[in-house]
């Protein structure tokens, strides 16, 4: 007898269809697992055998094999258990259900019941596409697979209750998400009152935020620039529908989405330390390929606090700061990732910390500030729009009571900029804000006047900048003037952009 199911896999953030058949042919019994599966799959024969026998069916003592086509796909995780025991129970004819318009997802434990499973949202909606009305999975991914519309959710929580559902002696209701998807949250980080002085740096933070601008903050230890990148999560608008349900994508498929938060509504901050490797910077791994912290950081923010103690790795970050992606290619294929980050880092102008500072004498040879600040590449530095001095701040300002402005009434400009942005980028899917424009979009939304003209020719002149920093001028200029409310940018606009350049590249 031969039995077909459907089910799912991922292949980076996108899901593909599977189809699982199962053939049982007389002779010596076997059970064998074919298809291009990694030991994770192979290991799905003994738990489907246990998994089936303990849920009160009878396991066939014959001559088992399950195809997982299409063959040349590479199979990964233990999601084709539960395709697999259907097809085995449908094709020894211990059920006798339609099945054609469903598919099957889901780990089996060996007493029957069915666990969480990874990558639940981009399989339900790759259902979807395919046409797919109904999809079976664990009980606890009913309402991450319930995100995507158009589908009907059966969540199962035992092998016995799927038998006796497509028997028709005992049915499972299906999930229904209850009321409309809220995305209003309560804005998480160090309100931005709370820090003491540093007015040009908070100004700073907020361009940055407005849209979604690279931030590199230099300044002696203490002086406040991890604290201020925390509140950089205070002031950043909230993400829309499809922005979440991007990040929890990448969340669902690399295992980390919270049990009880299937739709991630607060925007990523991921702040690795410096000892992470490549790999766990931008994906990979020697089995399976999983997101890097990148794309974890998608839609979100990246600190990388001591940036110089990360060393010659941090020239990975290069593809994704310019291209909004990462690639990965290995030897059984490649996938990418979307890596949209907002970069914001903090260092130290030398090892001890206090070069530069008026108070503090550097204990640092000139060699050792030079080779120190070396660590960190030209071409990386050029990435980065924002480059901000953070001085010490003095007792009198420490001491006062006085709060300044609240990240709220911040907040409000930098969601005034983003919606200008929005409406300017309407139509375009490659550009969600100021920092995504390409060459063609700054042709048309960057024009300058002709005091503006002479002032980048000077600032292009006398800051050797790249035509790679060029453009980054003219887009941070455009998301100042979008603060200001102002369709064309002005001179003024156009000065405090270059002020943010370093004066020198290494």
């Amino acid at each position: 007898m031969l039995a077909k199911v459907l089910s799912c896999a991922v292949i980076g953030l996108e899901g593909v269809l599977v189809e699982v058949e199962v053939d049982i042919a007389p002779g010596l019994p076997a059970f064998t697992v074919v298809g291009l599966g990694d030991a994770a799959v192979q290991e799905s024969r003994e738990r489907v055998r246990a998994a089936v026998r303990n849920c009160g069916a009878s396991f066939p003592m014959r001559r088992i094999t399950a195809n997982l086509a299409p063959a040349d796909l590479r199979k990964a995780g233990p999601a084709y258990d539960l395709p697999i025991a259907v097809g085995l129970l449908l094709a020894s004819e211990q059920f006798s259900g339609a099945i054609e318009r469903s598919a099957f997802i889901g780990e089996l434990g060996l007493d029957g019941s069915l666990r969480h499973t990874d990558g639940i949202l981009p399989m339900a909606a790759i259902a979807r596409a395919q046409g797919i009305e109904t999809l079976f999975v664990p009980y606890e991914d009913g309402a991450e697979a319930a995100l995507i519309e158009g589908l009907t959710i059966v969540p199962v929580r035992t092998l016995a209750d799927l038998l006796a559902h497509l028997s028709g002696d005992r049915a499972i209701p299906p999930y229904f998400a209850t009321g409309a998807i809220n995305l209003d949250i309560e804005h998480s980080g160090v309100d931005l009152q709370e820090v003491r002085g540093q007015e040009h740096v908070k100004r700073a933070l907020e361009v940055a935020a407005a849209g979604a601008h690279n931030l590199l903050m230099s300044g002696s230890p203490g002086s406040g620039k991890t604290m201020m990148a925390r509140g950089l999560l205070s002031i950043l608008p909230q993400m829309s529908l499809d922005e979440a349900l991007e990040v929890s994508k990448i969340y669902s498929v690399s295992g980390q989405l919270p049990r009880d938060t299937p739709l991630l509504r607060r925007r990523p901050f991921c702040a690795p330390h410096h000892t992470t490797s490549q790999a766990g910077l931008v994906g990979g791994g020697a089995g399976r390929v999983r997101p890097g912290v990148v794309s974890m950081a998608h839609r979100g923010v990246l600190f990388l606090d001591e940036l110089p103690e990360f060393g010659s790795k941090l020239d990975v970050l290069r593809q994704p700061l310019e291209d909004r992606t990462v690639t990965l290619s290995r030897a059984i294929g490649s996938v990418t990732y979307p890596a949209a980050f907002m970069l914001v880092a903090a260092q130290n102008p030398c090892p001890c910390g206090w070069h530069g500072d008026v108070e503090r004498q550097c204990v640092c040879s000139p060699a050792l500030v030079a080779r120190y600040q070396k660590r960190i590449s030209g071409p990386l530095l050029d990435r980065i729009d924002l480059h901000v001095e953070v001085p010490r701040v003095n007792y009198e300002k420490l001491s006062s009571d006085r709060l300044g402005e609240s990240s709220a009434a911040v907040r409000e400009r930098v969601c005034r900029a983003r919606e200008r942005q929005t409406q300017r980028f309407r139509g375009n899917n490659r550009c969600l804000t100021n920092a995504d424009m390409g060459p063609g979009e700054i042709r048309s939304h960057c024009r300058l006047d002709g005091a503006g003209q002479s002032l980048m020719k000077a600032a292009v002149r006398q800051l050797s900048l790249s035509a790679r920093g060029y453009h980054r001028v003219l887009r941070l200029a455009r998301t100042i003037a979008d603060l200001a409310g102002n369709e064309a940018i002005g001179a003024a606009h156009l000065a405090e952009a270059v002020q943010y350049r370093p004066r020198r590249v290494e």
